[in-house]
């Protein structure tokens, strides 16, 4: 059994980690990949996928951190958030000149027995032959390692102050990991309402949604850049 002050630590690491999903540049990095697959089952993978990539990402700096009593540097810090503010200009790029090269278009069709809608380009296959929820995991997964990455020097800084011990340390993180997990989960579901919502409405309101997710992760990339550059960091 853990003694009261562990049990409190643990629970605040999991409270945190529930709300650090909630982090603009995740919300954004999400939802430039949510906009592509308009159902509940893929949505809620890519959050979970994001969720273990950025979960392994922290364990793995933290243990090695902890372990040697180290600090990310604030300088190194701000370069791995730059990059992330890079990967999100990458990401809402991407998801445009799709829309635009390759004719992204709705289609109802029946698979499994079940009607659905699928976004699907006839310029990458000629049938109407997809992927499901759990194909396609492998980015999310890298996009949570990034974010892992970036959010790991203020997070060490969180359970250097907190913890008395590298054991203690470690379960810090692995309750935050779970706890942004579950959040993440959370999230993809509750942004695949209006991308589901919009593609049953039409093409034109899909299209919107999408060139909203485009936008708001380049407009979020360019000014987590512009920010570290003038020294005020972010946060």
């Amino acid at each position: 059994m853990f003694d009261p002050e562990t049990l409190t630590i643990l629970s605040l690491g999991f409270v945190l980690g529930l709300r650090h999903a909630l982090d603009a540049d995740h919300l954004a990095a999400l939802s430039t990949v949510l906009a592509e697959r308009p159902t509940v089952q893929a949505s809620t993978a890519i959050g979970l996928f994001w969720g273990l990539g950025h979960t392994l990402m922290l364990l793995c700096v933290g243990t090695v951190l902890l372990g040697l009593n180290l600090t990310i540097p604030e300088s190194l810090a701000s370069v791995f958030e730059f990059a992330v503010g890079v990967m999100l200009i990458v990401l809402g790029v991407s998801l445009a000149r799709r829309i635009y090269r390759e004719r992204w278009h709705l289609h109802v069709h029946e698979h499994d027995g079940r009607a659905h809608v699928h976004v699907h380009s006839h310029r990458v296959q000629a049938d109407h032959a997809h992927g499901h929820w759990y194909q396609g995991s492998l980015r999310p997964l890298l996009i949570g390692m990034a974010h892992g990455l970036a959010g790991s020097a203020a997070l060490m800084l969180i359970v250097l102050s907190t913890v008395t011990g590298i054991g203690q340390g470690i379960g810090y993180i692995v309750v935050f990991g779970v706890g942004s997990i579950l959040g993440m989960v959370g999230v993809g579901a509750v942004l695949s309402v209006p991308v589901i919502y919009s593609a049953t409405v039409g093409p034109r309101a899909y299209y919107v949604v999408q060139g909203l997710a485009c936008v708001a992760s380049i407009g979020l990339g360019v000014l987590m850049m512009v920010r570290i550059g003038l020294g005020s960091g972010w946060s």
